[in-house]
């Protein structure tokens, strides 16, 4: 209840929160403030968005059943995870290119997460080096978010850099060997990493940069007119490349980047067998990112994987996919306890949350809501996002029954089919 305390004293001197506490006000606001490109990029899905709204169909056909005459004056939200108890069952769902919703992009948001103590994914897509942000992080839980790229020594990089910049698990995304037809960001002709947003991790990284210079596959693609949104297009890349701006902007350093960015960043042959070489470069617990299949779970147990992420990429992949919370009870029961079956994809709140743990979440991950946050408030922004998803899920809990998150369990939910 503290949260809810919180907020409501602070009305009584006159003082409002300064984000909005519903998702559809905190979604409108955002979108006062974010530039139109920024927007379609974070809130927006695959195709016709069915998958998102498929999402969010699933969340509304179950139904929470309260138990009543339950002692829940005392409640423990902890969960244990990979090591860590953690004072809830969230994490922060990696997001690349924040830097679009803030200027101090996943800097604010490790901050936030840090400061209560919630683990945040670092984007393979990030706008900020990871090493950065777990400086600012001390020892709070953080981990890393690995796309597999065509470049294995890229790769073998990132994993090593997570390790040593203190990620206690890596964040295997299998849903994205191919980029989604996003229709908003389609119709805008506009994707933030052709402009140099959202690849700091490339940038920063030692094996990248020393392979600018080497030839990419295929042919140079052809100069267009010198338009003045190309040259705004040049500058914004010349700026977010280490080496100074006009350095870059003269020696095409920005563009060589961007276009070898272009050439790594995901590969589309990727195959089960290519799970042994992730696992023989790391001992951290490797999750993988993107499981909708019962079958697919059970392969991951095989190759001895430490746990599934149970997600449709919050809808931006695949038009017309199986909602994430529909696919999570297949998944538990194919999993069996072996290992935690984690879940995102359509989380807007901590009623939300307790559904997915009702079907066998062990924790849920905060994607667009924290973005929100972050783009109406900064720092404090995201820290009031995930606060309210926190508070929300303790009330819940409370108000149902339970006094631990282990008394979460499938007969507290009715409807589905």
């Amino acid at each position: 209840m503290h949260r809810q305390t919180e907020i409501l004293l602070a009305g009584l001197r006159g003082a409002r929160p300064r984000v909005p506490v519903g998702f559809a006000a905190l979604e409108a606001r955002a979108r006062e403030v974010l530039s139109a490109e920024a927007f379609a990029y974070i809130a927006g899905g695959a195709g016709s968005e069915l998958t998102m709204r498929a999402n969010r169909d699933a969340f509304e056909r179950r139904r929470i059943v309260p138990r009543m005459l339950r002692d829940v004056s005392v409640r423990d939200t902890s969960v244990e995870l990979f090591g860590r108890r953690l004072p809830a069952p969230f994490f922060l769902s990696p997001i690349g290119a924040i830097e679009l919703a803030h200027r101090d992009a996943d800097l604010a948001v490790a901050r936030a997460a840090a400061s209560l103590g919630v683990p945040m994914v670092f984007s393979s897509q990030a706008s900020v080096p990871m090493e950065t942000c777990a400086r600012a992080m001390g020892a709070a839980p953080r981990w890393f978010q690995l796309y597999w790229s065509r470049d294995d020594d890229l790769v073998a990089s990132f994993v090593a850099r997570a390790e040593r910049c203190g990620c206690e698990a890596i964040v295997l995304t299998l849903d994205t060997t191919l980029l989604g037809w996003r229709t908003r960001d389609l119709e805008l002709g506009y994707l933030p990493f052709l402009h140099g947003k959202g690849i700091a991790q490339y940038t920063s990284d030692p094996v990248f940069m020393r392979k600018l210079g080497e030839p990419l596959d295929g042919p140079a693609p052809e100069r267009g007119r010198a338009t003045l949104a190309a040259l705004r297009a040049a500058l914004t890349m010349a700026r977010r490349v280490p080496g100074g701006t006009l350095r870059n902007l003269r020696g095409g350093r920005a563009l060589a980047a961007v276009r070898r960015f272009v050439a790594t960043y995901t590969r589309p042959s990727l195959e089960w067998k290519d799970l042994a070489t992730l696992r023989a470069m790391t001992k951290l617990p490797i999750v993988l990112k993107g499981i909708l299949h019962a079958d697919d779970a059970r392969r991951a147990m095989d190759a001895g994987m430490d746990g599934v992420l149970v997600s449709n990429h919050g809808g931006r992949q695949v038009d017309g996919a199986i909602a994430a919370l529909d696919a999570l009870p297949a998944v538990v029961e194919a999993v069996d306890g072996r290992v935690p079956v984690l879940m995102d994809s359509g989380i807007r709140g901590g009623a939300d949350a307790f559904k997915a743990l009702a079907l066998g979440a062990r924790a849920v991950g905060i994607g667009r809501g924290y973005a929100y946050g972050l783009a109406i408030a900064g720092e404090e922004g995201v820290r009031e996002v995930i606060a309210n998803m926190m508070g929300e899920l303790d009330l819940t809990m409370g108000l149902a029954g339970c006094a631990g998150v282990g008394e979460v369990g499938r007969e507290m939910l009715a409807g589905g089919d």
